[in-house]
């Protein structure tokens, strides 16, 4: 029985940094988001409008981001250019949210395999985790690229698993981040954070049977450890150590970066 829909495995990019020797080093994961409009094609079906989501402090890193999408089987993945200009991508003004809308038919016409996150049917924003009764201890999973491993030919995201450690005060309104306990290294900047379905839950609590995005990687927290000197009792070395803490931006910030970005494009159109 699979927990993980290996569609959403299609909603990941890799992020990388130009190199002078013209190769790239990937530091980063990204992931497509589509807000539902009001429009529905000649199906019926809700037509979205497509972003790019990732951290601001991996757009900070680099004024020209290069975004590797997956292309048919048998392929390698491209990589396209996407420069830190201003008014082209949407900083969220307090969360560690960067978006940039992108042109969904434009990915189709150059033969981009891709997939996203539906705002209406994928997410799991603060009112729907307080009525799953969401809580410490729930399982979830964490995609991306750490280390920079993007795949040899395609995009081949890493799917981890961990828990919720702390998100109370989240639920509450008093934060607007919060922690998961799981394995996050440098690359993992910007990768969705998925629930992980159940099967069972606790007498008078409820289970959550679907994987859905409820948030996005945005840092790990540190902790020191101090190599002391045994002749003289001082400190000697500081190191700075991964505590396998995992701070996450929740939905509802990504969900407000990208309506502030379609907000801004209407104003330049007008």
């Amino acid at each position: 029985m699979a927990l993980f829909p290996p569609v959403f495995l299609d909603t990941v990019v890799a992020l990388g940094m130009p190199l002078p020797e013209g190769e790239v080093q990937y530091i980063a994961t990204g992931f497509l988001y589509g807000q539902a409009t009001e429009k529905t094609d000649e199906n019926g079906s809700v037509l979205c409008r497509l972003a790019l989501v990732t951290n601001r402090h991996v757009c900070e890193k680099s004024t020209d981001l290069k975004v590797r999408f997956n292309r048919p089987i048998g392929t390698s993945a491209s990589v396209y250019a996407i420069p830190f200009e201003a008014g082209l991508w949407t900083v969220h003004p307090e969360a560690d949210v960067a978006v940039i809308i992108m042109d969904a038919e434009k990915l189709h016409a150059d033969g981009i395999e891709f997939n996203f996150f539906t705002d209406n049917l994928h997410t799991v924003p603060l009112e729907q985790a307080r009525d799953l009764q969401i809580s410490e201890g729930d399982g979830v999973f964490v995609l991306g690229f750490p280390l920079g491993l993007a795949g040899e030919e395609r995009n081949y995201g890493i799917v981890r698993q961990g828990i919720i450690a702390r998100v109370q005060d989240w639920l509450r309104g008093d934060s607007k981040d919060f922690l998961i306990d799981a394995s996050i290294f440098p690359g993992n900047s910007g990768g969705p954070v998925l629930t992980k379905p159940e099967t069972t839950a606790i007498q008078g609590t409820k289970f959550n049977n679907q994987c859905r995005l409820i948030g996005m990687v945005s840092s790990y927290l540190t902790h020191w450890e101090i190599a002391v000197s045994e002749q003289t009792g001082r400190r000697r070395m500081i190191f700075e150590e991964n505590s396998g803490l995992g701070v996450v931006v929740p939905v509802d910030q990504i969900q407000e970066t990208i309506t502030l970005a379609l907000k801004n494009i209407e104003m330049r159109e007008q």
